[in-house]
């Protein structure tokens, strides 16, 4: 069985970003051997263990915070709790990511079943919603008009959005960068909301009748309690920062993936190989960024193989990179705030297409 290769010295991962057009390269075949190599390396295969461990000190987690609920009573620390609760909430949803690819148990039944209890009852989001979404932004990662991760909302990912913001949402969109995380604080009510309003639009009655029995039932289990034990105005702050914990660490563990990389239009030819590792960014930290971000932080090798367990990423990560070297494809790799950093000037440069054109930056910087 052969060895990992190591990536030689003389190959470091950039944080800098490939635009399109790419650079052609023929290597649809090539990919063939690099899946092999991770096949024959067992890199595929379950890892019951490290699943079991997640799912106990989940458990262990939730017990705690209950328990330190019950014991702070009527006290301002009740906001820490509320916060730790948004912590556990996403690292839940990770798991709930990770059985809708497959990769938790040997069936997809299976997995979807387990995801659609981790992510509607216990984090409160429509699995089916969230698998449709996912699912396109895998097969069409950053490419206009097939990613749903880069469709127009509040913040615009792509210059022809901004042009056509106006009123607040303009104001908003010039400055989308700076209020990109502040904004990750309602995220978490825009996830419920998309559930919620996804199933009565397009879900069928079985899954209807199911994700909104299991999201009325995650609400009553969670605000029932809180609203009865608590004053009504802490019951109402805990509530708030929960959410805005939550909404951010979701979204400050997706955006570093894909946003500031390359914009792909809908027409384009390119192979699967290129497609997504030249539109996704890595983040460096190792294992405790594995734990951090959910596996999210080897997006480049989720994106190629998104069934595989996530103690399997980090070996997988040295065979893309050798790989990467050996057919002179570019590896985006950055530190976690490094990439923030990156995410917000590509959000602010995006943004400045939402200028009025009759505003002179010139006279603007001289009179701020």
């Amino acid at each position: 069985m052969p060895k990992p290769a190591t990536p030689s010295a003389d190959f470091a991962p950039t944080a800098t970003v490939t635009t399109w057009p790419f650079p052609v390269n023929n290597i649809t075949s090539t990919f063939t051997e690099l899946a092999m190599t991770v096949r024959d390396l067992g890199l595929l295969r379950r890892h019951y263990a490290f699943y079991i461990g997640t799912a106990v000190a989940l458990l262990l987690t939730l017990g705690g915070i209950i328990t330190g609920i019950v014991l702070l009573g009527d006290s301002w620390w009740q906001l820490a709790m509320a916060a730790l609760l948004g912590l556990w909430l996403t690292q839940a949803a990770f798991v709930g990511h990770e059985a809708s690819h497959r990769v938790i148990l040997n069936s997809g039944p299976k997995n979807d079943v387990l995801g659609r209890w981790v992510s509607t009852l216990a984090v409160g989001i429509s699995y089916q919603w969230w698998m449709n979404k996912h699912s396109r932004h895998h097969q069409s990662p950053n490419i206009q008009g097939k990613d749903p991760d880069i469709e127009k909302d509040t913040i615009s990912f792509v210059d022809e959005d901004a042009r056509e913001a106006t009123g607040l949402l303009a104001a908003i969109t010039r400055k989308q960068g700076y209020l990109f995380f502040p904004l990750l604080t309602f995220e978490g009510y825009n996830l419920h909301f998309r559930s919620i309003d996804s199933l009565f639009r397009f879900g069928t009655t079985k899954q209807k009748w199911t994700e909104l029995s299991l999201i009325v039932a995650h609400f009553a289990i969670y605000l029932i309690p809180l609203f009865l034990f608590l004053p009504v105005g802490m019951a109402f702050a805990f509530v708030a920062v929960q959410m805005a914990v939550f909404g951010v660490y979701m979204g400050a563990s997706f955006a570093p993936n894909h946003k500031g990389m390359a914009i792909i239009p809908a027409d384009a030819k390119i192979d699967f190989f290129s497609k997504q590792v030249l539109t996704s960014r890595n983040v460096r930290g190792g294992w405790f960024m594995t734990i951090f971000m959910g596996g999210l932080n080897y997006q480049i090798e989720h994106h190629l193989f998104p069934n595989m367990a996530r103690p399997h990423l980090a070996k997988a990560r040295e065979l893309t990179m050798e790989h990467c070297k050996a057919h002179d494809v570019k590896y985006t790799e950055a530190g976690l705030f490094e990439s923030y950093g990156i995410v917000i000037d590509y959000l602010n440069r995006v943004g400045l297409q939402a200028r009025d054109p009759f505003d002179c930056p010139m006279v603007n910087r001289f009179r701020s």
